[in-house]
C-alpha cells in the first residue's frame, strides 16, 4: 500500500502558503491600522500638523479604501465565476462569505452610523454659537477693561502734563517723582520736542539714553495732546504659555503734550511720556482669551475637512472591517471546503472507476481524518478490486483453458436453460450434428430443423431424469440415439449418437454426445467376424461326414429294400444331401464375412462403375434404371467392392419385388449439398423393411427372406466401414403408406 504521506505533500504546501499569505495580509492590515490610527490621532493634537498633513492622510485613506474594495471586488468575481462553473463548494463558500460579512458587516455599520452621528455632533458641539459668543464677549471684556485702564491712566496723564505746563521750566527730580507716585507708574520721562531728556523718574533714571519715542508718535500727541498704548501684548503670538510669560512685560504707555504757558516763539513744546505696567492677572487672562478665540477661529474654519477626516477614518475601519470578515471567510471557508473537495474529488474518480491512491489532509481535524479515512478505503477497494481482477484473470484463464478444451473436443457439448433456449455449443456439436451451431444460439432446441427424434428424445430424458428422487444429486442418464439421413435432416447418411445429459449448478441443462456409429458399426462388424470364424470352424467340420454318412447309408441300402421304403430312402437322403450342401453355402459365406480383404480405395469415376454393372441387369425379370448425376466427381472407392456391394444390393432390390408386375429397381448417383460426398442409392419399389429389420439392418444373420442368410447388408456395411464411408436404409413413404425401400451409399469425393 503506497503511503498516504506521498500524496498529501503538495496540499501541506498549498496549506503553509495560504497559512502565510494570511499572517501576511493580517499583520499589513494591522500594520495600516495602527499607522492610520496613530496618524490620526497625531494629527487631532496638533494643528498645524494636521493642516500640514490632512492631503496626505486624505490620500492615503483613499488609497487604502479603494485598494481594499478592488480586492474585495476580485474574491467576487472569483467566487461568481467558481458559481458559474458549478464546482463544487462555491454555493457553501459563498454562503460563509455572505455569514462572515454580514457579522462583520452589520455591526460595524451600526458602530459606523453611532461614530458617524457622534463625530458629526460633537465636532459641531465643538463650535457652538454659546461658546463663540463667550470667546467674542470674553475678549471684548479683556479689550474693554485695557481701554477702559488706558484711557484712565491716559486723562491722568493729560492732567499731569497740564500741572507741569502751569509750572512751567524744566520740574525737579523730586516733582517728577511726586507725579510718578500719583500716577502709579513705573517711568516718567520729559522728553523736548528735539527729543531730549529733560527729567525723568523710575525706571529710566538709571539709563543713560531712555528710548526716544517715534516722530509718528510725537506728531499724534502734538496734534491730540494725548496718545497712549499698549507694550507687551503683540508678541505673545497667540500661544497661552508665551502670553503667561509675557504678562509680566504689558504695560501702558501714555505721551502727553506739556503745553507752554507763553507766546513766545522760541519756546518748544515738551513731552510727557508716563508709562503704567498692566495688572498680570489681567492681561494673562485677556491673552488667554485672546489664543482662545484665536485657536476657536482656527478650528471652526477646518472643522469640515476635519468632519472629513474622521469620517473617512471610520469608513476606512468598516472597510478593513468587511475585509476581514471576507477574507476570513474565504480562507476559512476553504479551510473547510477543502477536505469536502477533497472528499468529492475522490468520489468522482472512485465512481468512475478511478481507484489509485487518493489525496488527504495532514490536519488533525475530523474533516481531514474523513479525507484520511476515504483514502484509506479508496486503498483497500484498489486492493480489494486488484485480487478480484486476479481471480477474475484467473477465471477467465481457467474459461479460456475450459473453453479452448471444449473447442477441441470431438464430442459435442450444449448447454440451454430449463425453458430449453440453447445458450452455449461448442464446433464439436457442431461438426456432429452438421449444422451451424453457432446461429441456434437463443433458440430453443426443439425448434432445430432436422433433429426432431433427437431433440425430442433429449427432453424426454431430462423430464424423466428430473423426475427421479435422485435427480439433484449430481446424476446423470446416459442414452443412444439412431438419426437417419434423407428427408430434411442434415446428415448425408444416418449417424448413431450416444448422449449424456446432467444438470448444472445454476439449473442449466448439460448435454454431451459423441458420434460413435463407427466404433458401433466396428464393435459389430468385429463380434460377427469372431462368430463367422467360430461358426464356420464349427460347423463345416461335422457337414462332410454327415454328408458322407448319408450317402453311403444310401449304397449300402441298395437293392434291399421295397420300392416305398426306398422311395422314402432316397428322399431323406436328397434331403439330408441338399441341407448339407446349404449349410456348406452358409458356412462359406461366414467364412467370406470373416475374411473380407481390406479395402484400396483410389479415385473412380462412380457413374462409370455404375453403367459397366448395371449392363449386366439388361435382360433381368426386373428391370433395372439408372438416373446418373453429371456433376458427380471422381470418389475414392475399392472397383471391385463397389461391384461386389452394388450387385449385392440390386440383387435384394430384386428379391423384394419378385412376383410384382412392371416394377423396376432405380440406380441413382447424386452429389450432397456440402460437396463432400457422393451418395449411390438402390431404390426398389417393394413392401419396404419391418420396423425391427431397420433397428438391426447391419447385424449379420438379420433378413426377412426366408431362404436368407442376412449377411448381405452386414457385408455391405463393413465394406462400407474399409471406406470410411457411410450406409443408410430407410423406407420410402407416400402419403403415409410404405411404397418401398432405398440403401444409400456415401462415398468421399476425392481431392
Amino acid at each position: 500500500m503506497v503511503p498516504l504521506t506521498e500524496h498529501v505533500r503538495s496540499p501541506h504546501k498549498q496549506a503553509v502558503s495560504r497559512r502565510w499569505a494570511l499572517v501576511t495580509g493580517l499583520v499589513v492590515m494591522s500594520g495600516l491600522a495602527l499607522v492610520l490610527l496613530f496618524m490620526l490621532t497625531l494629527a487631532t493634537g496638533n494643528r498645524a500638523l494636521y493642516e500640514e498633513n490632512f492631503a496626505w492622510l486624505a490620500v492615503v485613506n483613499l488609497a487604502v479604501a479603494v485598494l481594499l474594495l478592488s480586492v474585495i471586488v476580485w474574491l467576487l468575481v472569483r467566487l461568481s465565476k467558481r458559481w458559474r462553473q458549478g464546482k463544487f463548494g462555491s454555493r457553501l463558500l459563498a454562503k460563509l462569505a455572505l455569514i462572515f460579512a454580514l457579522v462583520g458587516f452589520l455591526p460595524g455599520l451600526l458602530i459606523y452610523t453611532v461614530s458617524y452621528q457622534f463625530v458629526s455632533r460633537s465636532i459641531e458641539s465643538w463650535f457652538d454659537v454659546e461658546v463663540e459668543g463667550a470667546l467674542a464677549a470674553g475678549l471684548n471684556l479683556g479689550r474693554t477693561a485695557l481701554d477702559t485702564m488706558t484711557a484712565d491712566i491716559s486723562t491722568k496723564t493729560r492732567l499731569v502734563a497740564d500741572e507741569l505746563a502751569r509750572l512751567g521750566g524744566n520740574p525737579g527730580g523730586l516733582v517728577l517723582d511726586r507725579m510718578l507716585q500719583r500716577l502709579g507708574a513705573s517711568d516718567l520721562v520729559l522728553w523736548s520736542a528735539s527729543g531730549q531728556t529733560l527729567g525723568s523718574a523710575g525706571d529710566s533714571r538709571f539709563v543713560l539714553r531712555p528710548e526716544r519715542p517715534p516722530a509718528t508718535l510725537l506728531l499724534a500727541a502734538r496734534s491730540q495732546r494725548v496718545v497712549a498704548h499698549i507694550d507687551g501684548l503683540e508678541d505673545s503670538g497667540g500661544d497661552g504659555e508665551a502670553a503667561a510669560a509675557l504678562a509680566g512685560n504689558a504695560r501702558v504707555r501714555v505721551l502727553a503734550l506739556v503745553s507752554t504757558t507763553g507766546f513766545g516763539f522760541g519756546e518748544e513744546p515738551r513731552f510727557l511720556q508716563v508709562t503704567v505696567p498692566l495688572p498680570a492677572a489681567l492681561v494673562a487672562d485677556a491673552l488667554a482669551v485672546q489664543a482662545a478665540n484665536r485657536e476657536y477661529q482656527a478650528r471652526a474654519l477646518a472643522r469640515e475637512g476635519l468632519r472629513r477626516m474622521y469620517i473617512g477614518t471610520l469608513t476606512l475601519a468598516l472597510f478593513l472591517a468587511v475585509f476581514g470578515a471576507i477574507l476570513l471567510a474565504v480562507l476559512l471557508g476553504n479551510q473547510l471546503i477543502r477536505p469536502l473537495l477533497v472528499l468529492a474529488e475522490g468520489m468522482r474518480e472512485v465512481a468512475a472507476g478511478d481507484l489509485s491512491p487518493k489525496s488527504a489532509m495532514t490536519s488533525k481535524d475530523e474533516l481531514a481524518g474523513l479525507t484520511r479515512t476515504f483514502a484509506r478505503m479508496t486503498q483497500d477497494l484498489a486492493d480489494a478490486r486488484a485480487a478480484v481482477q486476479r481471480s477474475m484473470g484467473q477465471l477467465d484463464a481457467a474459461r479460456d483453458n475450459l473453453q479452448t478444451i471444449l473447442d477441441n473436443l470431438t464430442a459435442g457439448v450444449v448447454v440451454f436453460g430449463a425453458d430449453g433456449v440453447i445458450r452455449h455449443a461448442n464446433p464439436g456439436a457442431a461438426r456432429i450434428l452438421n449444422l451451424p451451431i453457432d446461429e441456434c444460439l437463443g433458440r430453443r432446441l426443439v425448434d432445430i430443423p432436422g433433429l426432431d427424434v433427437f431433440t425430442s428424445g433429449v427432453v424426454q430424458q431430462f423430464e424423466h431424469f428430473l423426475g427421479e428422487e435422485q435427480a439433484h444429486e449430481g446424476g446423470h442418464w446416459q442414452q443412444s440415439f439412431e438419426l437417419r439421413a434423407g428427408g430434411d435432416t442434415p446428415f448425408d447418411h444416418g449417424i448413431t449418437l450416444i448422449a449424456r445429459g446432467a444438470l448444472l449448478p445454476n439449473g442449466e441443462r448439460l448435454l454431451v454426445f459423441d458420434d460413435v456409429t463407427e466404433v458401433v458399426s466396428a464393435q459389430r462388424a468385429k463380434a460377427w467376424g469372431e462368430v463367422a470364424r467360430r461358426l464356420a470352424h464349427e460347423i463345416k467340420n461335422p457337414l462332410t461326414p454327415i454328408q458322407l454318412s448319408a450317402e453311403r447309408l444310401a449304397m449300402k441300402l441298395e437293392g434291399k429294400l421295397s420300392a416305398p421304403e426306398k422311395a422314402v430312402l432316397d428322399k431323406s437322403v436328397r434331403t439330408i444331401v441338399e441341407q448339407v450342401d446349404a449349410m456348406k453355402h452358409l458356412v462359406n459365406e461366414f467364412r467370406d464375412y470373416a475374411r473380407l480383404p481390406a479395402a484400396r480405395p483410389i479415385p473412380v469415376d462412380l457413374n462409370a462403375v455404375v453403367r459397366d454393372i448395371l449392363g449386366l441387369y439388361e435382360h433381368t425379370e426386373i428391370p433395372v434404371r439408372r438416373e446418373l448425376a453429371d456433376d458427380c466427381p471422381p470418389v475414392l472407392a475399392d472397383p471391385q467392392q463397389v461391384r461386389q456391394m452394388l450387385h449385392n444390393l440390386v440383387q435384394n432390390a430384386q428379391d423384394a419385388m419378385a412376383g410384382q408386375p412392371g416394377a423396376s429397381v432405380l440406380v441413382r448417383t447424386r452429389r450432397s449439398e456440402s460437396g463432400r460426398w457422393v451418395r449411390l442409392t438402390v431404390i426398389d419399389q417393394g413392401t419396404g423393411f419391418a420396423e425391427h429389420i431397420l433397428k438391426r439392418a447391419f447385424e449379420p444373420y438379420v433378413t426377412s427372406k426366408a431362404r436368407g442368410t442376412g449377411l448381405g447388408l452386414a457385408v455391405v456395411k463393413k465394406m462400407m466401414d474399409e471406406h470410411g464411408g457411410q450406409v443408410d436404409i430407410s423406407n420410402r413413404v407416400v402419403d403415409g403408406k410404405v411404397v418401398g425401400a432405398q440403401v444409400s451409399l456415401s462415398f468421399a469425393v476425392a481431392n
